[in-house]
């Protein structure tokens, strides 16, 4: 399938997808969001693929933001269906997938390109990146998920600053509060995701993707955490990825595993 807004490269079952529009530093439009759900949708579905990297195109931008000019005279109905549309077909969806997403944060990640960051399960940046999300200094407040995800990683106090004040982050701040898992020269980002994507795809895919379902029950509104967990260490004894994994470690040999 070919999209006018990113690129798909699969090696060695790592996928990277990289957001396309460098002229507009890669700013997310409805385009974008929508070229970005299917291809995440499709490789979630393809066996062949076991984890997945996000970056953005060039040396400045990761994601710069939304494209305000999009959206710049929506009403108040319109403003929310964007918002809900957005987080259903994008950012809920990338939190929730079963294939484990890394970020690769290759410059700026503002707004809606630092909330598309932390949708993704593990973010690294480069030393250069600058992360914030700048919505109140245009009379808006984060809509993809910000306001949520952001106190979830770094705190409700440097959230709360953070937002209020709409100023960046710099790569080692991001580091130093939690918002950024590693932060590396720009030069060895994509090689650093790649290795910890093949690092994580060494285990078995199943238990990862309960893995993922279980730690995100802790943050939904409603779900037992702890019963969520119980539930899906259950299931993997029903699993031929336990069955491998297990007999591989008594026979002392590597567990080849298959996500069945």
């Amino acid at each position: 399938m070919n999209y006018e807004n990113i690129l798909i490269a699969i090696e060695n079952s790592v996928a990277t997808i990289t957001v396309n529009r460098p002229t507009k530093l890669n700013a997310l439009n409805k385009d974008t969001i929508n070229d970005l759900h299917k291809a995440i949708k499709l490789l979630t579905k393809n066996a062949e693929v076991r984890a997945i990297v996000l970056t953005g195109s060039g040396e400045k931008a990761f994601v710069a933001g939304a494209d305000i000019a999009e959206f710049s005279n929506f009403s108040i109905k319109e403003g929310a269906e964007l918002a809900a549309e957005g987080q259903e077909k994008l950012f809920d969806f990338i939190e929730n997938s079963k294939t484990p997403v890394i970020a690769a944060i290759n410059g700026f990640a503002l707004g809606g390109g630092l909330e598309l960051a932390m949708a993704c399960h593990i973010r690294v940046a480069s030393e250069n990146a600058k992360m914030g999300l700048p919505e109140v200094s245009l009379g808006l407040i984060p809509g993809y998920g910000g306001t949520q995800r952001l106190p979830q990683l770094i705190g409700k106090g440097r959230a709360m600053e953070m937002i209020m004040t709409a100023e960046m982050m710099t790569a080692q701040d991001a580091y130093r509060t939690g918002l950024v898992n590693h932060v590396v020269p720009q030069a060895e980002l994509l090689e650093y995701c790649i290795g910890m994507a093949h690092r994580i795809i060494k285990n078995s895919p199943n238990a990862i993707s309960k893995a993922i379902k279980a730690v995100n029950a802790n943050f939904e509104e409603g779900k037992d955490g702890y019963k969520t967990e119980i539930k899906a260490f259950g299931k993997c004894f029903g699993t031929q990825d336990f069955k491998e994994g297990t007999t591989a470690f008594l026979e002392k040999r590597k567990a080849v595993f298959t996500g069945k």
